[in-house]
């Protein structure tokens, strides 16, 4: 099986219990159908990608990770139907559709991003599922710190209040690590639970995503500036537009380019110590280098 039918297969089934999930809500809305929306509107499925992946790559059976991994592309999710929000970003794209609000209106936006959120919970405390309790209390530790005020939520704190100002690469950093490396760290962290990994391997599943994460990021920033709407599939200049500071506008595009790709480098460096068992997620290393959107 090679790197694109490998993708597939996990995407497959990810799509799969994603719709087993929404399916299972007994109260249909126009919220559900809101929440449908967004999280069927397909998504790269990056997050999710990387946690069965980190199993599978330490012999664990994906199924008992999969739950987990949904419940980020949930989280995931919401945080983009936020994000969106004229409160927020006011953007009227996403992944080449109308943004949620601009499909809904604003309130049904808001309740179906926070009703996503909820059901994450739901499934990770075993709602839909017959859970093994430690792994669920370990996974639901790791994606609720992640994603809360000490994580992605701190994170978008930042880059709210540094629009219209000059911020410091440092701070830029710190902001990017919260807001974007969390939500990468945190499936290749549940991952590594799920599989019955060690200590060690935990430790790396935390430098591999925050290299990922700083990876992803300013190749966003990249595309931002260089990239068209149709491509990308949501508004582009939306970072100029909104006078925010981004690896791009601190570094310039070389250094920007350079930077994502000693983060590529060394995401590939933590990984060789797993020899074969991780070729997968050095491809998937080396897609998110090349993306164009």
């Amino acid at each position: 099986m090679d790197y694109t039918q490998k993708l597939y297969a996990y995407l497959e089934r990810i799509n799969e219990k994603l719709h087993f999930y929404i399916d299972s809500i007994e109260e249909k809305s126009i919220v559900s159908e809101a929440m449908e929306y967004s999280l069927m509107n397909a998504g790269k499925r990056v997050r999710p990608v990387m946690a069965l992946a980190f199993c599978e790559m330490l012999g664990g059976d994906i199924e008992r990770v999969l739950p987990y991994a949904c419940a980020v592309e949930m989280i995931h999710t919401y945080s983009l139907i936020h994000d969106d929000l004229p409160c927020m970003d006011d953007d009227d794209l996403r992944r080449g559709k109308p943004s949620c609000h601009k499909q809904f209106g604003e309130a049904y936006a808001l309740l179906a991003g926070d009703a996503l959120l909820n059901l994450a919970a739901e499934v990770v405390c075993g709602r839909f599922d017959d859970l093994e309790p430690h792994i669920a209390l370990g996974c639901g530790k790791i994606l609720f710190t992640g994603t809360g005020i000490d994580g992605m939520i701190g994170g978008q704190t930042l880059d709210l209040a540094s629009e219209n100002t000059q911020i410091s690469l440092e701070t830029l950093k710190k902001m990017q690590a919260l807001k974007t490396g969390k939500l990468l760290t945190v499936p290749c962290q549940i991952g590594v639970l799920a599989a019955g990994g060690s200590e060690a391997d935990m430790q790396t599943a935390l430098e591999f995503g925050t290299a990922i994460g700083l990876q992803f990021q300013i190749v966003d920033d990249i595309l931002d500036v260089t990239s068209t709407e149709e491509t990308l599939g949501k508004p582009i200049g939306s970072d100029v537009a909104n006078e925010k500071s981004t690896y791009v506008s601190l570094l310039g595009l070389d250094k920007a380019e350079q930077t994502a790709l000693e983060m590529q480098k060394q995401a590939l460096a933590l990984l060789k110590p797993y020899g074969e068992k991780a070729w997968f997620l050095n491809e998937q290393v080396n897609a998110l280098s090349t993306r164009n959107k």
